[in-house]
């Protein structure tokens, strides 16, 4: 399972939001501290280079799909989720999008507020939905 993997790449890009790109030896910190295996470690470096490379599309969808407010208003913690869950859907072919939905949702319910696992839920049905009709 890619879980811890998520839930580390989650933290590595909710710090970079704050402080800038994260170096080399914070992320190998973090890998530590998750306790990931080798293929949980490529996973997550493979997550957080697709929402940085395509960070400008991604940060789009996220405004476009949150009729409430505009992408900049979303809880930090909310757009790094958005933005893995994103990721995982549009640009990975072996993560299932119901797979990346529920673990967007999980990973809001443990790190963000009451409301932010519906609020998560609906955009990226949303960006399914506009995949599968394209």
């Amino acid at each position: 399972m890619r879980t811890k993997a998520r839930e580390t790449a989650f933290k590595i890009l909710f710090s970079s939001q704050f402080n800038g790109p994260m170096e080399k030896n914070f992320r190998q910190g973090m890998y530590k501290a998750g306790g990931l295996t080798e293929d949980d470690i490529r996973y997550c470096d493979r997550v957080i280079e697709l929402t940085l490379e395509h960070s400008a599309e991604i940060s789009a969808i996220i405004d476009k799909k949150s009729v409430a407010f505009p992408e900049s208003r979303i809880f930090p913690a909310d757009k790094s989720i958005l933005s893995i869950a994103i990721a995982e859907i549009l640009y990975l072919d072996d993560v299932p999008d119901k797979v990346a939905v529920s673990e967007a949702a999980n990973l809001a319910s443990m790190y963000s507020s009451e409301k932010s696992a519906s609020f998560i839920s609906g955009i990226l049905s949303s960006v399914i939905a506009e995949k599968a009709g394209a």
